[in-house]
């Protein structure tokens, strides 16, 4: 018969201080769990493992909440409208008080008064209009 090889199954032992330095340089956003996995052999299960039990922003029962940068642009670009919108109400409000002005320079010169529509026949209270 034949002969059985049995193959052993070799192991690394990390000392806790090695586990916290590379936790802390994903952490300081030096490198992403790929990359210390590729730079030191380590399988992207067993960092987060370690990052689970040695970080210091991820503590059991905590969530991070991080505003990702389209949260921020999106917080500027509504403020940037906010901005333009207020402009343009401005400049509508400009609008109003200077044909306020030339209706009241108009009724002047003119001696009428033209906010007063004068060619509207006076209301009867009934609806329907009398024709001329």
């Amino acid at each position: 018969m034949g002969t059985k090889k049995t193959q052993i199954k070799s192991f690394r032992v990390f000392s806790e201080e090695f586990k916290k330095s590379r936790v802390h340089d994903y952490e300081s956003g030096k490198f992403t769990v790929s990359e210390v996995g590729r730079l030191f052999g380590i399988s992207h299960q067993l960092l987060y493992r370690w990052i689970y039990k040695y970080s210091t922003y991820n503590k059991k029962r905590v969530k991070i909440v991080e505003m990702n940068e389209s949260s921020t642009k999106k917080l500027k670009d509504m403020e940037l409208r906010i901005r333009e919108l207020e402009q343009v109400i401005g400049q509508k409000q400009l609008k109003i008080d200077y044909l306020e002005k030339m209706i009241e320079l108009a009724s002047k010169e003119l001696d009428i008064d033209i906010k007063k529509n004068s060619g509207t026949l006076p209301s009867n209270g009934f609806s329907k209009t009398s024709k001329k």
